[in-house]
């Protein structure tokens, strides 16, 4: 690795900088992340259940994941920053609307909708191309780079939401929320995201030989492989993350126990991307998502029986922790097995599985809880569902040959001034 190409001064580096910035103030830090701490007042203001609430979440990720293809495609098709803008814009407005709630279950329903059909393209989908067409033996670190700002979106969203409830009501804290996005991500994306001009991306190809190779991508095993585990650990963790704060309350921790034990799952996240994306850089992948499926299994196992905010926070850590490295080796999997000019497509394909097991594991917990007043039994379930992912990893065919072609240098010499970037 030369120290070239880790100046932080190259132009790649202020796109993943910029994109990780603008992605804590998407779908993936604002709306998975608040959640949880809005679900007691909203059914203490209008007397829902838990499984009606979180159902408007599983309306949100189902949403999610069938716009992904799409929204993946326009990505490949158009670039980012003529699809991202108005995501933004759409996202923020709907989000912030929930200030106005009524007690109509429909307007809870149509306005999560909403923010699913543009949900994606505010989080790491949105961004993760433009970020890798700048590097190839260093993208595993630039995509950590981008991952954490999500995750560090997490560490501050929990805590600040159950401030402003606390102080403002959970309605002003709605409309605030919702105006972050226009102040934090929309610049950023505006005057900083792009891709690398000539990075094999694929855009200037005519459809038919991107059509045949994306086809020949979906019939792989490493795709299906993948997809199967990316459902099974998203079933297992982001549907636990949208109860954590209710699941904790529950057993007589302190609501600020608790929202801590949320933004420990962030930090934690922010840390497992990092590492990650160094490790994927010099370890194969697959076995590198192996060992933290594991993790995460046992960050479930301990939550099972979790009954003070030590025990609490040390299962949010494991959790947070290998949640965060998992969010790095989808993208990069994909990259590396089939290359750039399909990648926004795939990783929509992607999304639609981990959004409809998102989706599947917020209901079941929420019907969990409604049934039997725990969740210790289901997340046993889950925990070992999570280990079933981590064996199907062993099942991952090695990179395509050539896939490790050590020309970061070549491509990033090419632009070497921020001038010359601001203007490509």
């Amino acid at each position: 690795m030369s120290d070239y190409e880790l100046r932080l001064s190259l132009p790649g580096w202020r796109v993943a900088l910029a994109a990780s910035i603008a992605s804590m103030a998407g779908f993936g830090s604002i709306l998975i992340y608040s959640f949880g701490i809005f679900l007691k007042p909203l059914s203490v203001e209008f007397g829902w259940t838990r499984e009606t609430i979180s159902t408007a979440f599983a309306c949100a990720s189902f949403t999610l994941g069938i716009c992904s293809p799409g929204l993946g495609w326009l990505l490949d098709r158009y670039g980012p920053r003529r699809i991202v803008i108005p995501c933004i814009i759409t996202f923020g407005l709907a989000f912030g609307s929930l200030s106005l709630l009524t007690d109509n279950r429909f307007q809870l329903f149509g306005t999560f909708i909403l923010t699913g059909v543009v949900g994606n393209a505010t989080a790491q989908m949105g961004y993760a191309r433009a970020v890798s067409s700048w590097f190839r033996n260093h993208r595993g670190l630039a995509l950590a780079l981008l991952m954490a700002g999500s995750a560090g979106g997490t560490i501050v969203v929990p805590v600040v939401t159950q401030r402003l409830i606390g102080v403002y009501g959970w309605r002003a804290t709605y409309a605030i929320l919702g105006a972050v996005p226009f102040v934090v991500a929309l610049p950023l994306v505006a005057i900083f995201l792009r891709e690398k001009p000539d990075a094999g991306s694929g855009r200037g190809e005519s459809y038919e030989p991107r059509r045949r190779a994306m086809a020949k991508a979906i019939r792989s095993r490493a795709f299906w492989l993948l997809g199967a585990t990316l459902f099974l650990a998203a079933m297992s963790t982001t549907g636990i993350i949208t109860h954590l704060s209710a699941l904790l309350t529950d057993r007589g921790i302190s609501r600020g126990g608790a929202a801590l034990a949320v933004g420990v799952v962030g930090g934690t996240s922010v840390l497992g991307r990092l590492l990650t994306g160094w490790i994927l850089d010099h370890r194969f992948g697959p076995r590198v998502n192996m060992l933290l499926l594991s993790t995460t299994a046992a960050g479930l196992l301990l939550l099972a029986s979790a009954k003070s905010v030590t025990t609490g926070i040390t299962a949010a850590a494991l959790i947070g922790f290998s949640m965060g490295g998992e969010a790095d080796v989808t993208p990069y999997l994909l990259s590396r097995y089939f290359g750039l000019p399909s990648l926004g497509t795939l990783y929509g394909f992607m999304w639609t599985a981990y959004a409809i097991a998102a989706a599947l594991g917020s209901v079941l917990l929420g019907k969990a809880f409604d049934s039997t007043g725990s969740y210790a039994a289901l997340l046993l379930r889950l925990a070992f569902c999570t280990c079933l992912g981590g064996l199907l990893m062993l099942g991952m065919p090695r990179y395509p040959k050539g896939a490790n072609v050590d020309d970061d240098l070549a491509n990033e010499l090419s632009i070497t001034n921020v001038d010359s970037f601001i203007q490509a």
